[in-house]
Formats: structure tokens, C-alpha cells, sequence
């Protein structure tokens, strides 16, 4: 039946539960309709069914009316899910014909199996003839369909069922007459309990038992029989069993059993060793060889010991079991054997099982004319032979189970060592050890080892980058380390800085026979093509880490068969798992999955202009999707909010559960960087519509978490896609954001002229949204700077515009900003008011992140007002709701303000907790505007408890901020609050100057001078 290990085609399983493969890959063609059909077809491959024959066999005679239509959709969705599914199923005359192989359905096998049989029978060739029926009987699982198919595939089954009972039958009389007997008995009987009228497995039943010498109960069982005959049909036994009986009866010397022909286990007469050499400089892995160890001295039971050492190519899996087999050496003097089993080998066919206990028995010196001829009985002879000794066999690059499988036997006391760069999970019985990268002071370490201490200790900090670009491979490492000691005028650093062009580094870790990209080649080309080529696309992901959604969008599949793809590559050490969930390359792998795409990995890639077409295609998917899912996110935290208009950018993608805000928000999270890299990735394809549309979702959880330097980078890097696009609505919503994080950033100046260019556009757009925002946009930066009375008109025309529009979230928004100013004016009344409409706005429309800023600003005008309990109780409900919803700068403000509340009410004690909390929240210092303000509200409640020198600090270190982004009024704030500290210190001439400086600017601005100071 001798399959090509390597070969990895569409295969169907229809000898029982319905299975369809694409190599390791299960396919799911459909519900049961498609199964029957299929089923249908494939019973009689390259024959023409008409379409009546497949409603015939799925629906009986109960056919619907559109039966013949639905036959028709199910065989088109057969050959869309199907790979290769047009030509697989083809249209001809009145019906469809199935072009499959007889390797690609288990029918086709079983049927030439018998076939195989019935010929080496005829020939004399019994061995080759039982194991023929062996491997055929081994692919039923079952009856058609597993028995849930109507009568037309019932009345199949049941021919089918009848073929292998005869075969069954065939088996047992080849297998009685190679001289098995009483190791017979059980299984014939099981076969006769299921199917007790077939007079033949009597028949055989009664000769092994006599040929065991239990005469009595072989009569015993012709009395059974024909009892139940009888009974049951109301005849005798046939002649043949009655002739059988009689034979018995004699003890007739015809029944005796043919005399042994199997040859005896071999014993060597010297101890071979053919163990590769152990590393002098192995270095690390010593939790491993210690489980190694620990397994093989604790291990009970009578069957082989096997261990599966399985990780990625080039991750020391050789190493590490031929370590672990020279320390284990003297317990197994009999021999140390190793064969490399080829399964990933440059330009070589993995080694077939018979192949590889021929090469082992020859290494164990059996001469030549004592191994059989026939694969069945080499693999026999070897089993045999490794049964009756003691020794370590180590079966080096397994391609999988099945490759490992027959060379192994029980009982023996054979120590088994499999590497693989497979996860070899249906290996009964075995232990697992599955080998990652090294950890880093390991790497360092085998730098150390083979380039030499000194050299390697000379520049420590180089090393450590060597082995992080070298990704802690051991098989990168030596290679890098290999090209060091070659060139000893190089240094470390060179190096380290030739590895950083991603684009080449494969093709650096590159030395005599031993390279890293050929490793993973290896490992790729040995993939399915549909798994090679979602390899591919998988490599265009940005980030670190990939979930089973992205993974969907990317490979143009379902969530559920995606993971299956994932999943795969995960147990062939393709990918990596840190977290349940989600997937990773390693950076070696990346470069090459990457490499690929571009055309530079040589064979089974998929280069120049197609792999480019898939790739962006790729690339399209991903991005789209990721647009599609921060939407709904963003929809979801940020209530309100006007979605962008982007036709052309529809995802069909499977999306993760977004529905709750906690949903939303882990997503964001846990995605972020992902969201920045696919940012990134849209602008190098310049897809520069998808820059700009994802970076306008993205900037909002940036905000929320304060990351305002890469808000502030995204919303540039949109600007520019924007601009190469030729977009101008595109455009003022990317200067509409930069101007946001500007004011945020502080820099006031470069975010009014954006602002400005933003609004300009949005007038010649007639963009009644977009100059309402940018309006708003502009009146904040004024304020910013001080200049309330250019800031005032701008923020009622855009309250105006958003009122008119309907805009409920950006009217809120706006309004916070106008009570701030009011309160900065102390027209606390006007900033009630305005934080009030604010706060309700909010709550309408469900917008927490913009009732707690409501909150926060109708507690600051109640402050003002000197209702303070008012206030405070704002302040308790703002905290309670600003948990996820708010950055750490503004939350830094709400605790601030907090504090200043239980002050001012005698409540020392959470007041000085909620103050040092605003302080050490986080680092305000991305943060100026926030640093100022909490700076001064802690300073003035030091003062006012007359702590003056912490006052004076604390308002220097506000004024520090304040002025270095002209943040006007904190500024003032500053230096009012600096002239009390020093007034209270005795420094009344440095006191005087900052009043009459703040008292300038406050009159400047409009405001009047600071009471508290």
C-alpha cells in the first residue's frame, strides 16, 4: 500500500464517520446533505451519477421538490470548501463525476488491498498477502456514514460490510496457516458474537482451538452451532463445518499446524554504539535532561520507554537526546543505536519504516541473508530482536506517529529516544519534553562556551543583543558564533548590527552546511500547500501575537478553522504559545514567513508578483477586519461617537465578543500594539485610506490610557497618508486629531495651526460636523494659552453647530471645556450650568468617560462656589465611575480635587491619601496641562494646612511644567501660589515679585487675581 510519507493531498474517509483531510488539515464540507452526496460520489469514483441517483441516496424516496436544486448548491459549496474542489468534482452530461485517486479515498485502498491479497495469495506470497489485509481491514471504522445514511447508502454499506467479513475470514485462514492458533482464539470469537451465523469463523474457531490442544472445546463449539442453527433457521451446519467436526473427532494428522517458519531475534556479538558524538560545549537545557533522567530511573511497566523530544528546527532536540543517551549508556550495554529517519532532510524522502529496521538489524550485524525480503517480515524480525535486548534507540527527525510506530514492540527493556520537529501527541505511551528557545543567560552562555570567555566578556552588552536578534535559537547561535570565530577582526558589535536588517538576517545566520532558512525550509515545504500558504499569510501579521479572529481575517476562513490552522503549526513549531489563545512566531520564523512572500526563500514560496497579490490581499483582510472590530469597540466605550463613512472597507470576518464595555476595553488593551503595528503596516503598503480611518479609531484608547506621544505620531503618520491619498475629508479628520493630541501634549502653538488647517477644510468641505469640532478644538487651545476671550465665541459656535446637529457626546465635550472657563473667570454660576447639560448629555446617551469629566467640572464650579459637601459628593461619584474610563493624568485631577474637597471639609485623613495618590498615580510629565494643575491644587492645600515649604515645592514644580508649554493660567496659578509659600517663609521680596508677575498675567487673561493666595 506504500504511501509517500512526504505526500500531503486531499483524502476522504468514508468507511465510517464521514472525514475529509487536506494533509493534517480537517476539512469541513457541510452538513449531512453534502456528506451524503459526497459519500454518493465518491462510492463509485470516475463514473457520471446522475443528479436523480444523488437525491435517490440522500432523501430515499421522500425527495422534496427541490431536491435536485439543493443537490446542485450542496455539490458547488463542495467544491468552494474543498481544496481543488472544481476539479475534484466535475459537471458531466446529466450529472457530476468524482476524479479522485485510488489514494485519496479509503475505499479505493480497501478495495486495492484486497486485490493486493488475493494476487500474493495466488503466488505463494502469504506474508506479503496477510499484511496486504492488514493495512486494508485497518481503514474500517465502521458502517457508511456510521450508520445514519438512508436505504440507498445502507443497501452500499451493507455489500461493504459483507467484503470485509470475507476478507476478515482470508485473514484468519492465512494467519492459522503461518501457525498462529491460541493467540487467535479471542479475536475470532469476537467476530463470531457479532456475526454468529457465518459458518466459516466457526470453522476456524474449531481449528485453532484443536490446533491448541483443546480438542474437547472445539467439539463443544460444533455443538454450539448447531444448536443455534436450529433455533434459528431450522438447518444443520454445512458440510464443510460437519466434515470439519468429524476431522476433529478422528484427531485427524491433516488438521495439524504447519510448522514455524519465523526467524529468531538476532544477537549481536559485539555491543554497537552508534551514537553521535556529545557536545564538549552543550550548554543549558539542564531542567530537561534532569526530567529525561528522572523519567527513564522512575518509569515502571514492561513496555519500551519512550520519550518524544519535539521543538522547532534548529532548537537542540539532537543534542539534548544524544546527551541524555551517552549518561544513560551503561544501563543499556546491549547497544546504542541511531538512525536518522529523514523526515526533515534536504532533497530525501523520509525513511519507511521496513527501510529503517533493515538499516538497524544491519547495524546490529544480522547478516544479510537472514533478514526477510518483505517489509512485513523485516519489521517482525526486528521487533523480535528489540524485544530481547537491552539498548537505547534513538530514531532521529521522525516525520511523525506513523513513521515510529512499527519499529516499535512491548515487552522489552529498549530505552526509545524520538526527536521530531512534530508534537508526536498520538505516541502512546510516550513522554513528552517539548523544547523552546533558550532563556538568555542560557544563550549567553553558549556564546561564552564556543567563542571563548574572554572575547565574549569584552562586550556583554553586544552578546546579549547577538542572542536576542538570534532569537535564543541554539542552532542561530552557533551559526552566529561559528561566522565570529571565522572572522576573528570582527567584533561582536559588527555583527550584532549586520543581524539588525531584518530583511537579510536569515541570509547572515548562514555557515558551510548549516543554515537557519534551509532548517525552516524543511520544516515549510513539508506542509500541506493550503498550510504553506496560510503560513505565509500568517506572516504578514504586525504584531507580537496573533488570536484565532486576526488569524480568521488573514487566511480568509472562519475562526474554528482557522485555530485548526493554528493549532497545527503550533504542534509543527511554526508558531509559539505563551497564552491560551494567542499565537506568536518566533522572530527567525517571522523573517522567513515574510521572506517568503517576497520571493526570497527559494522553493515552495510563493514570489514575485503572486506573492505580493497574496500578501496584500492578506494585508487587506486584516486591515479591514481591524477596522470593522475597533469600531465596534470604540462603539461600545465611547457612546455617542459619530462612526466614520468607509465604503469599500467591509470585513466579512468573524469578530471577537465586543458587546459589554469590559469586552471592549480588554480587547483594546490586549490589542494595542497589534492595532499601532497594522497602523503601520497600511501606511509601508501605502493603503493609505485604511491609515487614516484605523488610526481615528485607535487614537481613542490611546487617549484613554495616556499613551499621547503615539497619539500624537498616529495622527502624523495619517496626516501624511491622508495627503499622499489625495482625501480631504480624510485629512481634516487627521489634523483634527493631531490639533487634540497637541492640546493634551501641550503644544499649544503647533495644535492651533493644525487646528486651523483642519477647520479651513472642513468649511470647503461644507463639513458642518467637522467645523463644529475643530471650532471646539481651536477654543481649547486658546484657553490653553490664556486667551479666554478669542476661546469663548469658538466654544458657543461649536456647542451651536453640535446642538443643530444632534451630537449629543461632542456637545458634552464642548461644554466641559466652556464651564472650564467659566471657572477659570469665577462666573461659577455660568460653569454650573454648562457642566450640568454636560453631566446630563452624558448619562443619555450612556457616555461615561464624558459624565465623569462633566462631573469633574461641575465639582470644581461647586468648589467655587464654596459647596463643598456638594462638591465632594461629585467628586465620590466621578471616582466610582472613572475606574477603565479614564486616563491616569485625569484621574491624577479627580483625586486632586478630592483631596482639596475632605480638606476643606476637616477630613485630613483621605484628604492627604487622595494627594499623595494624585501625585503618584503616574508619570505626569507626558502630561504638562495635568502636571500644572494637580501640582497647584496639592501645593495650595499644603499651604492652607501650613506646610509652606512642601507648598513652595510643589507650585515650582507646577510652574516648571506650565511654562515650558505656555500653559498660561496654571502658570499664574504658580507663581501666586509660590508668592504665599515664600511670604509664610520670610522671602517677602521674592514673594512680592511672583504676586505682582501673577497678578499681570490673571489681569492679561481676564481673570481675576487668585483669592486663595
Amino acid at each position: 500500500m506504500g504511501e509517500d510519507a512526504r505526500e500531503h493531498r486531499v483524502r476522504f474517509r468514508i468507511l465510517g464517520s464521514f472525514e475529509c483531510w487536506d494533509g493534517a488539515d480537517r476539512v469541513r464540507v457541510g452538513g449531512p446533505v453534502h456528506e451524503k452526496v459526497l459519500v454518493t460520489l465518491l462510492l463509485e469514483p470516475q463514473r457520471v451519477l446522475p443528479v436523480f441517483r444523488l437525491v435517490e441516496a440522500v432523501w430515499d424516496e421522500n425527495a422534496p421538490a427541490t431536491a435536485a436544486h439543493q443537490v446542485r448548491k450542496a455539490v458547488a459549496e463542495l467544491r468552494q470548501r474543498i481544496p481543488d474542489g472544481r476539479n475534484l468534482i466535475v459537471t458531466e452530461g446529466p450529472g457530476y463525476r468524482a476524479l479522485t485517486t485510488p489514494d485519496q479515498v479509503d475505499l479505493s485502498r480497501f478495495t486495492e488491498g484486497l486485490k493486493q491479497a488475493r494476487e500474493a495469495t495466488a503466488a505463494g506470497r502469504s506474508a506479503f498477502a496477510a499484511t496486504a489485509l492488514r493495512e486494508a481491514l485497518d481503514l474500517w471504522r465502521g458502517p457508511l456514514l456510521s450508520g445514519s445514511a438512508g436505504s440507498v447508502l445502507s443497501a452500499a454499506s451493507a455489500a461493504l460490510e459483507e467484503r470485509r467479513l470475507s476478507a476478515v475470514e482470508q485473514l484468519f485462514d492465512l494467519r492459522l496457516s503461518s501457525g498462529e492458533n491460541s493467540e487467535l482464539v479471542g479475536e475470532i470469537r469476537e467476530f463470531i458474537d457479532a456475526h454468529p451465523l457465518r459458518e466459516t469463523l466457526r470453522g476456524q474457531l474449531m481449528l485453532a482451538l484443536f490446533r491448541s490442544g483443546r480438542q474437547a472445546e472445539a467439539l463443544e463449539e460444533f455443538a454450539k452451532v448447531r444448536e443455534f442453527l436450529i433455533d434459528e433457521l431450522g438447518i444443520g451446519p454445512g458440510d464443510s463445518l460437519s466434515e470439519l467436526h468429524n476431522a476433529i473427532l478422528r484427531n485427524s494428522p491433516d488438521l495439524a499446524a504447519p510448522p514455524q517458519t519465523t526467524p529468531a531475534p538476532f544477537t549481536p556479538e559485539d555491543k554497537p554504539s552508534t551514537l553521535p558524538y556529545d557536545l564538549r560545549d552543550f550548554t543549558g537545557r539542564e531542567a530537561e535532561v534532569r526530567e529525561l533522567l528522572g523519567f527513564v530511573q522512575e518509569a515502571p511497566g514492561t513496555g519500551p520507554l519512550i520519550i518524544a523530544i519535539d521543538g522547532m528546527g534548529g532548537s537542540g532536540k539532537t543534542s539534548l537526546a544524544v546527551r541524555a543517551a551517552h549518561q544513560l549508556a551503561d544501563s543499556y550495554p546491549d547497544a546504542q543505536l541511531h538512525i536518522d529517519l529523514r523526515g526533515f532532510t534536504p532533497s530525501g524522502q523520509p525513511l519507511s519504516a521496513s527501510a529503517a529496521a533493515e538499516a538497524l538489524l544491519r547495524t546490529l550485524g544480522v547478516p544479510g541473508d537472514r533478514i526477510p525480503d518483505d517489509a512485513e517480515g523485516r519489521i517482525a524480525l526486528w521487533r523480535r530482536t528489540m524485544s530481547a535486548h537491552r539498548m537505547i534507540l534513538l530514531l532521529d527527525n521522525a516525520l511523525d506517529e506513523s513513521q515510529v510506530r512499527p519499529l516499535l514492540t512491548s515487552p522489552t527493556e529498549t530505552l526509545v529516544l524520538v526527536t521530531s520537529r512534530a508534537l508526536l501527541a498520538d505516541l502512546d505511551a510516550a513522554h513528552t519534553i517539548s523544547l523552546g528557545v533558550m532563556p538568555p543567560s542560557d544563550s549567553v552562555a553558549l556564546v561564552e562556551g564556543v567563542l571563548g570567555r574572554t572575547r565574549a566578556r569584552a562586550e556583554p552588552e553586544a552578546v546579549a543583543q547577538l542572542a536576542e536578534l538570534c532569537g535564543h535559537l541554539p542552532l542561530a547561535l552557533r551559526i552566529a558564533v561559528a561566522r565570529l570565530r571565522k572572522r576573528p577582526r570582527w567584533t561582536v558589535r559588527y555583527l550584532v548590527d549586520r543581524l539588525r536588517d531584518d530583511a537579510h538576517r536569515l541570509a547572515e545566520l548562514n555557515s558551510g552546511e548549516r543554515s537557519v532558512e534551509v532548517t525552516l525550509r524543511l520544516s515549510y515545504e513539508g506542509l500541506a500547500a493550503e498550510t504553506r500558504e496560510a503560513f505565509r499569510m500568517l506572516g504578514q501579521h504586525p504584531g507580537t501575537e496573533i488570536d484565532v479572529y486576526a488569524a480568521g481575517a488573514l487566511l480568509d476562513m472562519g475562526t474554528r478553522d482557522a485555530e485548526g490552522v493554528l493549532e497545527y503549526l503550533l504542534d509543527m513549531h511554526l508558531l509559539q504559545q505563551h497564552e491560551t489563545g494567542r499565537y506568536a512566531f518566533h522572530d527567525l520564523v517571522r523573517s522567513f514567513a515574510q521572506n517568503l512572500s517576497r520571493g526570497s526563500a527559494g522553493p515552495g514560496g510563493a514570489g514575485g508578483s503572486a506573492g505580493v497579490e497574496e500578501a496584500a490581499q492578506a494585508v487587506r483582510r486584516l486591515l479591514d477586519f481591524a477596522l470593522a472590530a475597533t469600531d465596534a469597540a470604540c462603539d461600545v466605550l465611547f457612546p455617542g461617537r459619530v462612526r466614520i463613512s468607509r465604503p469599500g472597507h467591509r470585513s466579512p470576518a468573524e469578530l471577537p465578543p465586543l458587546n459589554t464595555p469590559d469586552q471592549a476595553r480588554d480587547w483594546l488593551e490586549r490589542e494595542q500594539d497589534s492595532l499601532l503595528a497594522a497602523v503601520s503596516l497600511a501606511y509601508r503598503w501605502e493603503l493609505d485610506s485604511h491609515v487614516g480611518l484605523l488610526a481615528a479609531n485607535v487614537a481613542f484608547p490611546l487617549d484613554l490610557r495616556g499613551r499621547l506621544e503615539e497619539f500624537r505620531e498616529l495622527s502624523r503618520t495619517a496626516i501624511t497618508a491622508s495627503r499622499r491619498l489625495g482625501d480631504p475629508a480624510l485629512l481634516r479628520l487627521s489634523l483634527s486629531n493631531l490639533a487634540v493630541a497637541c492640546w493634551k501634549l501641550g503644544r499649544f502653538e503647533e495644535g492651533i495651526e493644525t487646528a486651523e488647517e483642519a477647520f479651513g477644510l472642513a468649511v470647503a468641505l461644507d463639513d458642518r460636523r467637522g467645523e463644529a469640532k475643530d471650532t471646539g478644538v481651536l477654543g481649547l487651545l486658546l484657553s490653553a494659552l490664556g486667551r479666554y476671550h478669542e476661546a469663548l465665541p469658538r466654544l458657543e459656535q461649536s456647542i451651536s453647530i453640535k446642538r443643530e446637529l444632534g451630537a449629543e457626546r461632542a456637545e458634552a465635550e464642548s461644554l466641559t471645556n466652556l464651564s472650564n472657563l467659566y471657572s477659570e473667570w469665577r462666573r461659577f454660576p455660568e460653569a454650573v450650568e454648562a457642566a450640568t447639560r454636560a453631566v446630563t448629555l452624558s448619562r443619555s446617551i450612556g457616555s461615561v468617560d464624558k459624565e465623569v469629566e462633566g462631573l469633574t467640572d461641575l465639582a470644581v464650579a461647586r468648589l467655587g462656589l464654596g459647596e463643598t459637601e456638594m462638591a465632594a459628593d461629585l467628586l465620590g461619584r466621578a471616582r466610582k465611575l472613572a475606574v477603565d474610563v479614564m486616563s491616569p493624568a485625569d484621574m491624577s485631577l479627580v483625586l486632586a480635587l478630592s483631596a482639596e474637597a475632605a480638606d476643606r471639609l476637616g477630613e485630613s485623613k483621605p484628604a492627604a491619601e487622595w494627594a499623595e495618590s494624585a501625585l503618584q498615580l503616574g508619570d505626569l510629565s507626558g502630561t504638562p496641562m495635568r502636571e500644572a494643575a494637580v501640582g497647584n491644587i496639592i501645593g495650595r492645600l499644603h499651604a492652607r494646612n501650613g506646610r509652606y515649604s512642601l507648598s513652595l515645592e510643589l507650585h515650582r514644580h507646577a510652574h516648571d511644567a506650565a511654562t515650558v508649554v505656555g500653559y498660561r493660567v496654571e502658570e499664574a496659578h504658580a507663581l501666586a501660589g509660590m508668592a504665599l509659600a515664600l511670604e509664610k517663609l520670610g522671602e517677602h521680596g521674592p514673594a512680592r515679585a511672583h504676586r505682582e508677575t501673577a497678578n499681570e498675567a490673571f489681569e492679561a487673561m481676564g481673570i481675576p487675581a487668585d483669592p486663595t493666595t
